[in-house]
């Protein structure tokens, strides 16, 4: 009898199911709209975003599988693929393998179709070739390694874009200044090796903690908006408050909740048996459509989160940073797309 697939490979099926009716046939709509002046500005997914937030909880994931954190990342990938940004240059990619270098990507695109299978076959095998497929990225920083969650990378001009992701759901009293902390060190890390990448943190967290903690909030919020405003760490930062009823509430057994992810093996102090490649297990496509049309309700109360902290100055600032930092023959498509933004619609205007 074949095992059971993992919490993860069931996520990943439902997280690109997701993206994919997002954007039918790869076709992202564009997020950039000008307002009367001609000022550009970015709209983001939302409606995506609650998806893919209500996967670890249709899952019942605990944080320590990394589900949670997850659902960040490939939407922050999503938006990058909408904004014009190399597909296949930003990942997670919306398939496996999830790192998939661009040497990799123009060998594919420039082999015979036989070959084209075969080294496909050999890329998405659990043990692909070392260095050529992963499953997450690790950076080196000034002084160590440190594992992206979602990065815009290629040979000729190394990472252009790094954004860290860290999510809490309970345990705010302990462990909410930690994970922020850890996160300015990181930062502080890969600026001094890549000070001309767009380096950003994207912070999760359970509006629970304005009831249990408000005090703990009102700090939390105060300390990321300065993390964005020093020079040599975060060029942005953004604040997502998730909303959901206790019932889905995941019980966490361990007293500090963990985020799934191991600073000693992303440092690669400590190896690890997890496998370096694409292949994920194969989820039936009725499980997957029965996890799309019973997905728990996830709000986001935007009057909760200051309005220099939300997703949508954010993505607008990396991809500004992107642009400043190369010249006008690259990332020509995201550059196109800005042009091309649409005139908001005037409120109350007759349709």
């Amino acid at each position: 009898m074949a095992a059971e697939p993992s919490t993860k490979s069931k996520a990943w099926a439902i997280f690109d199911r997701i993206v994919a009716d997002a954007a039918p046939n790869g076709e992202h709509s564009n997020p950039w709209v000008k307002d009367e002046s001609g000022a550009l500005s970015y709209e983001p997914d939302y409606d995506t975003l609650i998806k893919l937030l209500g996967v670890p909880l249709y899952l019942k994931a605990p944080t320590t599988t990394g589900v949670p954190a997850l659902a960040l990342d490939v939407w922050l990938s999503y938006e990058l693929r909408r904004s014009g940004l190399d597909a296949d240059a930003v990942w997670p990619r919306p398939s496996a393998p999830r790192i998939l270098p661009g040497p990799i990507v123009s060998l594919l695109n420039k082999v015979t179709a036989k070959e084209r299978d075969a080294l496909w076959k050999r890329l998405q095998a659990k043990t692909p070739p070392s260095g050529a497929a992963a499953s997450s990225a690790n950076i080196l920083g000034k002084n160590y390694l440190k594992q992206v969650d979602v990065v815009m990378s290629n040979w000729a001009a190394g990472p252009e874009l790094l954004i860290s992701t860290k999510r809490m759901d309970s345990s705010f009293g302990k462990n909410a200044a930690n994970r922020v902390e850890e996160s300015y060190g990181d930062a502080k890390n890969l600026r001094l090796r890549h000070p001309l990448a767009a380096l950003g943190f994207v912070y999760g967290l359970r509006s629970t903690i304005f009831d249990e903690s408000p005090d703990k909030a009102e700090w939390l919020i105060d300390l990321l908006q300065k993390l964005g405003r020093e020079d040599d760490a975060y060029h942005a930062v953004s604040l997502i408050v998730i909303e959901y009823g206790p019932h889905l509430a995941v019980d966490e057994t361990a007293d500090d909740e963990g985020d799934g992810e191991d600073p000693l093996v992303e440092a690669g102090v400590i190896e690890t048996d997890e496998a370096d490649g694409g292949q994920e297990e194969y989820i039936e496509q009725s499980e997957i459509d029965i996890a799309l049309a019973t997905l728990p309700v996830v709000e986001l109360p935007w009057e909760r989160v200051p309005v220099d902290l939300r997703p949508d100055r954010f993505i607008a600032e990396m991809i500004r940073r992107v642009i400043d930092a190369t010249p006008v023959n690259l990332h020509k498509n995201a550059r196109a797309r800005r042009a091309e933004a649409e005139p908001r619609p005037l409120l109350g205007a007759e349709s």
